[in-house]
C-alpha cells in the first residue's frame, strides 16, 4: 500500500465510523486532493463532508476551529507548509489555546494535515519545514508520519482525539510503499525503534529517517559498530523514555533533520541529552540538519542544502572516528 493510500484509508474509516468527521481544503473533494489523499471519498460521502474551499488558508483553519467548537471533527488540509503560514494565527492563537482558556469547557477535536519538506525543485516558497515552530506551541499535539502503518493508525487517532493535532507529512513520502497491520493498533505518541543497535543512537523522523536507513550499512561497515535507529513519530510530546533507554545503552546520540540547523527541532533533542543524560554520554551529540539558506530551485543546490545519505554517512563516520566510537 502507498503512504497516501494509508492516509486515505484512515480518513475513510473515521468518516464511516463517525458522521461528524468532515474534510476541508483546497481541491480535497472532486479533484481528490493535491496529493490524491482524499481520492474517491467525495463519491462516497458527498460534498457536504468533503468541502472544497477557496485558496485561503486562514479561512480553512478558522472554519475548522469553528466546526470543532460546534461539534464536528474537521480534518483541514493545507496544500503545503509555506502556505500554512497564513493560517498560523488560527493555529497558534485559537486552535492551540481555546481548550485551555475555557478551562476545558471547549474542546477542539480537529486535525490540520501539514505536508512539508524539500520535494523536488519546488523552490524556496514550497519547500520549508516548520516543526520547530509548531512544537514550540503549548496545546498542540504534533505527529510526524514516516511509516505507512504509523500513518494509518496515527491519523485515525488524531481525527478521533478531542485535542487539536497537527499531522505532518512529507511530500516525498506519498508514493512510499509499505504494509498496514489493521488488527493491532499502536500508540502514536511512542517513538519507534526501527533498528536495534549497541553503539550509537541515531534519531530522525519523516523522510530523513529513510535516508538514515540508507546510510546505516556503510556507517556500520566503516566504524565496525552497530547503530540503533529511532523514528520519533510524535514531535510534541516527545517520547523521552524510549530515547533515554537507548542512550543509556549506546552512550552516543546523533539527530538527523531536514529543517534549517539554526533553531531547528533537533536542537531540542540535543539539549535534552546534554541536560538530562550528560553522564550517559561518551561523545558530544551530533546534529545533522539543513543549511541556513532558502531552499534553492536548482536540483544540485537543492540537494546541497539538506542532508543526503552520502553526507549522513560521511559525517557520522568522521564524528565516530574523532570520538573513538
Amino acid at each position: 500500500m502507498l503512504y497516501r493510500e494509508a492516509l486515505n484509508k484512515a480518513i475513510d474509516k473515521t468518516m464511516e465510523m463517525d458522521e461528524t468527521v468532515v474534510v476541508l481544503g483546497e481541491d480535497v473533494g472532486l479533484y481528490g486532493g493535491s496529493y490524491r489523499v482524499t481520492e474517491g471519498l467525495v463519491a462516497k460521502y458527498g460534498e457536504r463532508r468533503l468541502i472544497d474551499t477557496p485558496i485561503a488558508e486562514l479561512s480553512i483553519v478558522g472554519n475548522a476551529v469553528g466546526m470543532a467548537i460546534g461539534g464536528l471533527r474537521p480534518v483541514a488540509e493545507i496544500m503545503t507548509a509555506n502556505f500554512g503560514l497564513l493560517a498560523f494565527d488560527q493555529i497558534i492563537n485559537h486552535m492551540a489555546k481555546y481548550r485551555y482558556m475555557s478551562a476545558g469547557k471547549i474542546t477542539l477535536p480537529m486535525v490540520v494535515r501539514f505536508p512539508q519538506g524539500v520535494s523536488r525543485q519546488l523552490a524556496a516558497q514550497h519547500s520549508e519545514s516548520y516543526e520547530q515552530m509548531l512544537t514550540a506551541v503549548p496545546g498542540l499535539t504534533v505527529l510526524a508520519a514516516n511509516d505507512i502503518n504509523y500513518a494509518y493508525h496515527a491519523l485515525k487517532f488524531a481525527i478521533m482525539s478531542d485535542d487539536p493535532v497537527v499531522f505532518i507529512e512529507h511530500e516525498l513520502l506519498y508514493n512510499k510503499k509499505g504494509e498496514i497491520d489493521f488488527e493491532n493498533a499502536i500508540d502514536p505518541l511512542k517513538a519507534r525503534v526501527v533498528k536495534e543497535g549497541q553503539d550509537m543512537t541515531i534519531v530522525s523522523y519523516l523522510k530523513m529517517l529513510d535516508d538514515v536507513m540508507e546510510a546505516v550499512p556503510e556507517i556500520e561497515k566503516q566504524l565496525g559498530k552497530s547503530c540503533e535507529v529511532i523514528d520519533l513519530c510524535s514531535l510534541n510530546p516527545i517520547d523521552y523514555e524510549t530515547l533515554e533507554t537507548s542512550l543509556k545503552k549506546t552512550g552516543a546520540i546523533v539527530v538527523v533533520e531536514e529543517d534549517h540547523k539554526t533553531g531547528g527541532f533537533g536542537s531540542q533533542i540535543v539539549s535534552w541529552a546534554a541536560e538530562e543524560m550528560f553522564y550517559s554520554l561518551d561523545a558530544p551529540p551530533l546534529r545533522l540538519a539543513g543549511e541556513d539558506v532558502p531552499i534553492p530551485y536548482n536540483r544540485t543546490l537543492e540537494l546541497a542544502s539538506i542532508p543526503t545519505p552520502d553526507k549522513i554517512t560521511d559525517k557520522i563516520i568522521a564524528w565516530g572516528k574523532n570520538n573513538g566510537l
